[in-house]
C-alpha cells in the first residue's frame, strides 16, 4: 500500500495543474467559387498582365499595369475605376466600368477619354484563384482599329486587398 501512495499523490498533483495551452486551430481561408463571386469583391487594386492572344505567353507580357476598382455610384452591382499600364513607347491610362455576373463572368469597358469605348474585356473568375484572379481576353472595341491586338489578360488581386 505504501507503494501506491506516491503514485496517488503524483496523479492528484497532475490533475490540479492547468492544462497546457493548445494552439488554436487556424481557420482555413474561405475560397470563393466563381458562382459565388459578388461585385463587391472586385473593389480594390488588381495587378494586370496582358499578352498577345495569337501566340503570346503570359510569362512574356506585352503590357503590365494595375486596375483600381471602386463601387459605381450610379449603377449598384457594378464597378468603375482606373487603368494604368505600360505599352511600347507610352504608358496608357483609361477609365473602366464593368461587372461580374452570378456565374463568375467578368465584363469591362475601357475608355481613354471617358466618352469613346476603346476596348472590351471579357473573362471569368478562375476556380483555382479563390476569388483573387480573373482571366480572359481584351479586344479593341468595334470600329476602333487603334493598332492594339487581341490580348489575353490575367488580373490578380494585389496583396492586402481582400
Amino acid at each position: 500500500m505504501t507503494h501506491r501512495l506516491p503514485l496517488l499523490v503524483l496523479a492528484c498533483a497532475a490533475l490540479s495543474l492547468p492544462a497546457a495551452a493548445q494552439p488554436a486551430a487556424t481557420p482555413m481561408p474561405v475560397c470563393t467559387q466563381p458562382g459565388d463571386f459578388a461585385p463587391q469583391q472586385l473593389y480594390g487594386l488588381w495587378q494586370l498582365t496582358l499578352w498577345p492572344s495569337d501566340g503570346g505567353r503570359e510569362s512574356a507580357p506585352a503590357s503590365t499595369g494595375a486596375l483600381l476598382f471602386e463601387r459605381h455610384p450610379e449603377h449598384p452591382g457594378s464597378v468603375r475605376g482606373s487603368l494604368k499600364r505600360s505599352t511600347s513607347g507610352n504608358d496608357r491610362q483609361a477609365q473602366v466600368v464593368g461587372d461580374v455576373t452570378n456565374g463568375g463572368e467578368f465584363h469591362l469597358d475601357e475608355s481613354a477619354d471617358g466618352l469613346t469605348m476603346d476596348a472590351v474585356w471579357e473573362g471569368e473568375v478562375t476556380a483555382s484563384g479563390c476569388g483573387q484572379e480573373l482571366r480572359g481576353v481584351r479586344r479593341p472595341a468595334e470600329g476602333r482599329a487603334n493598332g492594339d491586338p487581341v490580348m489575353g489578360f490575367v488580373l490578380k488581386k494585389a496583396p492586402g486587398w481582400r
